[in-house]
């Protein structure tokens, strides 16, 4: 794996509140937050830059800001991270500071996404990125997401919805859909 020795790893919205199933229902990939640790670990000790994102919602009760759902969950909350963006909408590079501006003036050209909603929050962030013309690994087995309902009522089930986020991803030329363990390997 070509992993550049500045590429930033963006971890997204690894919060409590996403702990909360009552409110999200059934989610996928309960691995997500060892891979994230994982992940953390091997930039850490890389020397690499992390990079934190913390969602304030305007419509999800369990991540409103000052609520105990926006604080990190403890598998991110003890990381010094490089930047702190906190955001109100689904990209990261929406958010304050400016996580662009950031990224171009440390001259990082290598993205590492992983986090919480993989089809909604991860890959929205992750096709801004791709179009913004950085090179955007995503580690699928270090997010996770929760069934949804469509317009018609149809419930996909969230690993579905993961499925559909690689192929954009990939098919689109977003990013390229990788594993946690290649990743910790090449760090």
């Amino acid at each position: 794996m070509d992993l550049s020795p500045d590429a930033a790893l963006v971890v997204i919205d690894v919060q409590q509140g996403f702990l909360d199933l009552d409110f999200w229902g059934p989610r996928d990939n309960p691995a997500a937050e060892a891979n994230v640790a994982a992940l953390v670990a091997a930039w850490q000790g890389s020397g690499r830059p992390v990079v934190l994102v913390q969602h304030a919602s305007r419509s999800s009760p369990p991540l409103f800001d000052g609520t105990p759902g926006y604080a990190f969950q403890d598998v991110v909350a003890d990381v010094d991270p490089a930047l702190l963006v906190r955001k109100s909408v689904n990209s990261a590079f929406y958010g304050t500071p400016d996580l662009r501006a950031w990224l171009d003036a440390a001259g990082i050209r290598q993205v590492v996404l992983c986090g919480i909603q993989t089809n909604q929050c991860v890959e929205t962030t992750a096709r801004m990125a791709g179009n913004l013309g950085y090179d955007v690994l995503v580690p699928l087995d270090a997010c996770h997401t929760f069934d949804l309902a469509g317009p018609d009522g149809t419930v996909l089930a969230a690993a579905d919805l993961a499925r559909a986020t690689a192929v954009n991803l990939h098919g689109g030329g977003f990013a390229r859909v990788v594993a946690t363990a290649d990743l910790v390997a090449s760090a």
